[in-house]
């Protein structure tokens, strides 16, 4: 592994590893059976539908993104997955058991099988990133002091921080450590699926791209499936194996499929649809038309 010196935004960075762009490497294979399972699923919101016939199957070690314009479901689709989100039809799947038959006790269960990392971090303010780091593990499971030492530490040296950082308040840590907190405390309980939520929003490039080496990191260290949402089209070419793009629902013909691409990042460039091409080069193409005769804001 490489050292990376320190950001010019005061992030402290410890040994963090370098993979060149699009090539993704692990240890764990890829079981072809599905951990994550969408059938036919559906999200409407009042009289607005968000998501609709969504079919996706999501293997186990496989690190997919999720990407497409504010709007266009992907947060939406990211919250049904892991049952935060009730589908309006259709059936969510996870390890072969379906979230809409589980009671209360199993479902919270099962949500423990996946560790989350927030868009803004999600840290209690009025808690060292320790004790940040250790209130999943504490509220989990029945373990000593020492281990619960041991184990926060260890994920805070995984993601690069040092021990000092331990001991501080997040509002004295940059946005880059505080995203590196939010990692290692998704990994305390060690899950079999990371959900990433716009991991790289509001870091500058270098940092960025430290939040997608420790991305790459994690699933060399840990057999995770991973999932990420993002807008950032260089994480998702560097950290995934698949990517899904989708489409506002509003915009599309009525027998369009909601979701424009699925395949492998290296073919995002020459993919059919002119929409995804559009979008992973960042041109507007006919949003400007219709956002000239107010059709969409």
């Amino acid at each position: 592994m490489n050292d990376v010196s320190a950001s010019d935004d005061g992030d402290e960075i410890s040994e963090v590893g370098h993979s060149e762009e699009g090539a993704v490497e692990t240890q764990n294979s890829i079981d072809e059976k599905p951990l994550i399972e969408a059938r036919d699923v559906s999200v409407v919101f009042a009289d607005q539908v968000i998501l609709q016939d969504i079919e996706l199957q999501i293997t186990r070690g496989q690190t997919l993104a999720i990407i497409g314009e504010s709007g266009c479901g992907k947060t939406v689709f990211m919250k049904t997955l892991v049952g935060l989100v009730q589908p309006t039809w259709g059936e969510i799947f996870f390890d072969g058991e379906g979230l809409h038959h589980m009671g209360y006790s199993e479902l919270t269960q099962t949500r423990r099988r996946f560790g989350f990392v927030f868009q803004n971090a999600a840290l209690f303010d009025s808690m060292s990133v320790f004790e940040n780091v250790a209130f999943p593990l504490r509220q989990s499971e029945v373990v000593s002091e020492a281990v619960v030492d041991e184990r926060v530490m260890q994920h805070l040296a995984e993601v690069g921080l040092p021990r000092n950082v331990a001991y501080k308040r997040p509002a004295e840590l940059s946005g880059g450590m505080r995203k590196r907190v939010g990692l290692a405390r998704a990994l305390i309980l060690k899950p079999e699926v990371v959900v990433y939520d716009e991991p790289t929003t509001g870091l500058d490039p270098i940092m960025s791209d430290v939040i997608n080496e420790l991305i790459l990191d994690t699933r060399r260290r840990y057999p995770v499936t991973s999932v990420v949402v993002t807008h950032d089209m260089h994480t998702a070419r560097k950290v995934a194996d698949r990517v899904l793009m989708f489409y506002p629902r509003a915009r599309l013909n009525k027998n369009e499929s909601q979701i424009l691409f699925d395949g492998p990042p290296s073919s995002l460039e020459h993919a059919e649809d002119r929409r995804v091409r559009q979008f992973v080069r960042g041109e507007a193409g006919e949003r400007l038309t219709e956002l000239a005769h107010g059709l969409s804001g």
